[in-house]
This record gives structure tokens, C-alpha cells and sequence, in this order.
């Protein structure tokens, strides 16, 4: 996968603060999650191709959920520490996991499938430990109900991040395979000036997507964020 997983916590401060207090997590914790949900994001890409004929993934050793296999020096450890002392939130990634997409089955939506893998496996992950919450929650040990909690939320936030069409994310992938052929040159252009775009994305807009982050987590765990 040709993209910069990002993310987690582009919140403004006093967002990040209440979340805090609500889920009483420790910065390593946040981290682990953050790992944890990366790698099942990456591995679903790999799977996704793997099923559609490219095995680059699998050949590279990495259709495995060890997370020495994914994790970037830089991207899954300096850049989460700096931004959270910096800026308050949390932001990061893993080694995209390679495929070929010239070794993918014909068809347009191919290369599509295999990158809407990783936030449809997000959404799985959010979807699973939110309903626990919603219909368990009660049951549950106020540690656990914990780790549910920031599980929830770090996917959500992932999957509507990842979603979001910027090159080079996934929500990209998913826009270009609407293009006709003719606009292949628009699609270059895109990719050629993606990273510009997708700080922009990161400064401006994602403050006004957090509301729906915040919607989302309520109406599959009942809880107010």
C-alpha cells in the first residue's frame, strides 16, 4: 500500500482533554492501541490483495500480525511522541504493506477493494468493541471497559481519516476507480501534490470532521464522547 497511515487524536485541546478524562488513559497505552489497530488495518490490505492475486505482501512476510513486521522507527514512535508533546494529539503510522497492483484480477475496482480493506477492518474492530459496550458495558471491569473505549474511538478516527479522499490515503484509491480513463492525468496530479494536500487536510479540515468522529462513537457505544 502506497500510503502514510495516519493518525490518531487530530483533536483541538480541550477535546483531547475531556476524551483523557473520560478513558483515564496512559500515553504507552495510547500508543499500543494506535499499533495494534495499524497493523490489522495494514495486514487487511495485504489479505485483500492476496485474495485478489497479487502475493507481493505475503512473499515480504507480511500477512502477519507481529507488529515488529509493520512498525517504522520514525513514524510508530518519534512522530506519536512529538506530536502528543507538542500538539496534544496523536499521529503516526506503519511501513505501508507493498502490493503490485498490475497483479491484481482486471477491473477498475480492484486497487479499490484492496485499499478500502484497512478502514473496513477498522470499522470491524470499532464496530465489535463498541457494541460490547453498548450491550456489556454494565459487565465489564472498569479496565476493560477502558481498553474498549479507546479501541472504539482510535478505529473510528482511523477509518474516517483513511477514508477521507486525499491522496495518499485510502478514501483516494476509492475516488480514483470513479474516474474513467481519460482522467488519468487529473489522477497524477493528485498524487503528484497529495502530501500538500493531505497537511492541509490535517490543519484545516479535520476539525470539522470531528464531529462525526465523535456522532459515530456515540451511536455504537451510547457514550458521550
Amino acid at each position: 500500500m502506497t500510503q502514510i497511515f495516519t493518525m490518531c487524536f487530530l483533536l483541538d485541546y480541550d477535546s483531547i482533554i475531556a476524551i483523557i478524562r473520560l478513558i483515564h488513559m496512559t500515553f504507552a497505552f495510547q500508543i499500543a492501541v494506535l499499533i495494534f489497530s495499524v497493523v490489522i488495518h495494514e495486514v487487511a490490505h495485504g489479505y485483500a490483495a492476496s485474495y485478489l492475486g497479487d502475493q507481493t505482501a505475503r512473499y515480504k512476510g507480511r500477512l502477519t500480525l507481529n507488529p515488529l513486521k509493520h512498525l517504522d522507527p520514525i513514524g510508530s514512535f518519534l512522530v506519536p511522541l512529538l506530536s502528543y508533546q507538542l500538539g496534544g494529539f496523536i499521529i503516526g503510522w506503519a511501513k505501508p504493506v507493498p502490493y503490485n497492483p498490475h497483479n491484481l484480477r482486471p477491473g477498475r475496482w480492484s486497487e479499490a477493494m484492496v485499499a478500502g480493506a484497512g478502514p473496513l477492518s477498522n470499522i470491524c474492530l470499532a464496530l465489535i468493541f463498541g457494541l460490547l459496550i453498548r450491550f456489556a458495558g454494565g459487565f465489564m471491569s472498569p479496565a476493560f471497559l477502558t481498553i474498549a473505549t479507546i479501541v472504539v474511538f482510535i478505529n473510528i478516527v482511523l477509518a474516517i481519516f483513511n477514508l477521507i479522499p486525499v491522496p495518499p490515503l485510502d478514501g483516494s484509491k476509492l475516488l480514483f476507480a470513479l474516474f474513467p480513463e481519460s482522467f488519468s492525468g487529473l489522477r497524477e496530479f493528485f498524487e503528484r501534490y497529495g502530501f500538500i494536500l493531505l497537511i492541509f487536510v490535517v490543519l484545516f479540515i479535520w476539525r470539522l470532521i470531528l464531529p462525526l468522529v465523535i456522532a459515530t462513537f456515540t451511536l455504537i457505544t451510547g457514550l458521550a464522547a
